[in-house]
């Protein structure tokens, strides 16, 4: 259908992501602009309805990122994290039991101590309201769905996605276009596997000096513990059982604030076996002896899912391009060890920030912010990849047992002599590329749930709050259906149905198709992980931003 022009307004940055990332970039650009008496206009755009809501992660918080944006954070009695981590435990389970590893075998920069646990969703929350009293223009609701570029290639911001179109493409009654938002500099803020940021990263060959991009599924529940059970400032990871030695992945468990727990499950996602399920394998875990009585007297009140960046060092792409540049998860500074991002996300916020203030004092608009791109591998962020660059490969190449300890070996080799035994290694095969056929594995049959400790997906996708409107294009683009059913499901077996945390794919019977079955797409219950952008064997489905504040309301997480 034809469409009218968009309207559109002009800043000198436009800011896609309201993020740790994204939010720290605003804060300190308004600082700035306060310290220099050089104003400069902001606005951030974030696809969550509120500031927050789809913000999800562990979270043991390390505050150098905090102090280093907010100094005086700690003083502010409205502050998000308010629980510093007291004990700090690293569990190895078999199948009936395991044992606790002492402290001392692990490397100083695995140390949780002097760090904070809490929500990073009500931290977001607040650093929103902490960049709006600084002026920051920040609008929820309104996912960036177009990056805007010149005839020079040159980006030039982004644009609103459209309203009010139904599932059939055609516009209803109450159709609004969307807006283009116009800057000087774009930041991407995305956080892992962005919609836009996957276009620059293609139409700038911004990977092609960096090996690809390693993904993880992170799956969290938010439980409501009894008194007796509660311990503040616990924290607890584990590896091992349930996951096999060769699927690599592992828990966490954090008591903060007000008899909270965040009790999580990563699953690597360049396992082999497509029947291999992260969301059971997480409802598994809970049922370990050394894990389960936690949750005696325990209500389950959250719940959620996303992916995590996991290639680390040698996978950050470059970092600019013309007009803009990439910050936080978009650009890949998870520290996979320290089970960490958010701390390198504000402060890649601050760099990023940094290096526009000082183009836009130098009359300078639409270029590429080399002093970004320069100058991370040499500061904290740097400091904190190089040394642990190499457990994921190891880790993905010898299985749990083995890999886990080369990489610990080498993390010590680079704490104490600053070199590796094994210098900067490659990580294989992109994730969709390690499935194998269902012919060639031992299918995976998982317990059905008791509805106390273990739960289906969408008694959980409940909890997540998730809403979309249900009258609007399908954001789930599959590109070839005759591939997905030659492919995905007869050779495969139709991983999709498994790896997804939300129950948006099934394949069901259907004796009208002509093969008897028929890819059935429910996107409302989609939480936003973009799994099956990763691992969909094909990369025959595409994630691309639904209409307006669709997707989960996270609370407390």
């Amino acid at each position: 259908m034809a469409l009218p022009e968009r309207e559109g307004m002009d800043f000198d940055v436009v800011i896609v992501g309201a993020g740790p990332a994204g939010l720290a970039a605003a804060i300190r650009l308004k600082q700035l602009s306060a310290e220099k008496g050089e104003e400069v206009s902001v606005v951030v755009v974030e696809k969550g309805g509120e500031v927050g809501a789809h913000i999800l992660s562990g979270a043991v918080v390390d505050p150098i990122g905090l102090d280093t944006l907010l100094p005086e954070w700690r003083d502010d009695p409205d502050r998000p994290l308010k629980t510093a981590v007291e004990r700090d435990e690293f569990l190895f389970l078999t199948k009936n039991s395991g044992l606790t590893l002492p402290n001392v075998f692990f490397p100083k920069l695995l140390s949780n101590h002097g760090n904070f646990v809490g929500s990073l969703s009500n931290t977001v929350k607040w650093l929103g309201a902490k960049a709006e009293e600084l002026g920051v223009e920040i609008y929820p609701g309104f996912p960036a769905s177009e990056v805007l570029t010149d005839d020079r290639g040159t980006v030039q911001g982004v644009a609103t996605g459209d309203l009010g179109i139904a599932r059939s493409g055609e516009a209803r009654d109450d159709f609004t276009r969307g807006m283009e938002l116009r800057a000087k500099y774009t930041v991407f803020g995305e956080g892992a596997r962005g919609s836009l940021t996957k276009t620059l990263i293609d139409k700038f060959g911004l990977n092609r000096n960096s090996d690809h991009q390693k993904y993880g599924l992170g799956v969290k529940e938010l439980w409501q513990l009894s008194p007796e059970k509660f311990q503040p400032g616990l924290v607890q990871h584990t590896m091992g059982w349930p996951l096999p030695n060769k699927a690599g992945g592992g828990s966490w468990l954090y008591h903060f604030d007000d008899h909270l727990l965040s009790v999580g499950f990563v699953t690597h996602l360049n396992y082999e076996n497509p029947t291999l399920s992260p969301f059971e394998e997480f409802q598994r875990f809970k049922t370990h002896p050394m894990i389960a009585e936690t949750f005696e007297g325990a209500k389950r009140i959250g719940y959620g899912a996303r992916a995590i960046m996991e290639g680390g060092w040698q996978s950050v792409p470059k970092l600019v391009f013309p007009g803009g540049c990439l910050v936080g998860d978009s650009a890949g500074f998870v520290n996979v060890p320290r089970i960490k991002g958010s701390h390198n996300a504000i402060l890649s916020g601050i760099q990023a920030a940094d290096a526009i203030f000082d183009a836009l004092a130098q009359g300078r608009q639409g270029d590429e912010l080399t002093a970004y791109e320069e100058g991370w591998r040499d500061s904290p962020i740097g400091r904190d990849l190089k040394p642990v660059r190499n457990v994921k490969p190891l880790w993905s190449k010898y299985g749990t047992l083995v890999g886990v300890g080369l990489g610990g070996l080498d993390m010590w080799t680079n704490t104490i002599a600053d070199a590796s035994l094994f210098g900067t290694l490659g990580h294989g095969k992109p994730d969709h590329a390690c499935l194998k056929p269902l012919s060639e594995v031992t299918p995976i049959v998982y317990p059905k749930p008791d509805g106390k400790l273990t739960f289906d997906r969408l008694s959980s996708v409940y909890l997540s709050n998730t809403n979309h409107e249900e009258d609007q294009p399908v954001h789930l683009k599959v590109k070839d259906m005759e591939l997905q059913k030659t492919s995905e499901h007869d050779v495969y077996g139709g991983p999709s149905g498994r790896y997804c945390p939300a129950g948006v794919y099934e394949w069901v019977e259907d004796k009208a198709a002509s093969d008897g079955v028929r890819f059935q797409i429910n996107a409302q219950n989609c939480v936003h992980c973009k799994t099956c952008d990763i691992k969909d064997p094909n990369q025959n489905i595409n994630w691309v931003t639904p209409e307006g504040p669709g997707g989960p309301n996270y609370t407390n997480l």
